[in-house]
């Protein structure tokens, strides 16, 4: 849940400034394609993300004495944050339009992401249970669709988005 809270945060500035200071317009007006700007800003969530969880892991470590230093844990992360992220930056980009834009991001966000919320819990809950790989292979798979349907879905709707 940490992790997501971080997510809805840096959501939550990743079209603000360009929005408020014009600068979107300027982007949308470069001679590259438009999906180059969301997977640009998708980028940058998923790294401010993953900074996030590398500094979170070693107080987790500390505080609850559980090894999350492990190689399956490492891959729930990555494939959560880039499902979180994929779906995160398209409605970021639609919010930014609005002026209540703090407060509608979450409220679209959550009920989107949940799937992979609750996938990425389970994974998690399996693997420090010390489940095989073989008994979380769904929530595995499960979080490798979302990590590709999403971010799929987002690169082609993008375009639409930021023009309207």
């Amino acid at each position: 849940m940490a992790f997501s809270f971080a997510g809805v945060l840096g959501l939550n500035r990743a079209f603000v400034i360009e929005k408020d200071q014009g600068c979107l317009e300027g982007l949308l007006l470069t001679p590259v394609d438009h999906s180059a700007i969301y997977f640009g800003k998708m980028l940058s969530t998923v790294l401010f993300m993953l900074v996030v969880e590398a500094f979170m892991l070693p107080v987790f470590t500390a505080f609850f004495g559980v090894n999350l230093f492990d190689l399956r844990l490492i891959l729930v992360i990555i494939l959560g944050t880039v499902g979180f992220a994929g779906v995160g930056i398209i409605l970021s980009a639609m919010t930014a339009q609005t002026r209540a834009r703090e407060v509608l991001l979450p409220i679209l966000l959550l009920p989107v992401a949940a799937p992979v919320l609750i996938a990425a819990v389970k994974a998690t809950a399996g693997i420090l249970d010390g489940l095989t790989m073989g008994e979380i292979a769904r929530w595995i798979q499960l979080l490798v669709a979302f990590a590709v349907i999403f971010p799929a879905v987002a690169f082609m709707t993008f375009d639409y988005v930021v023009k309207e």
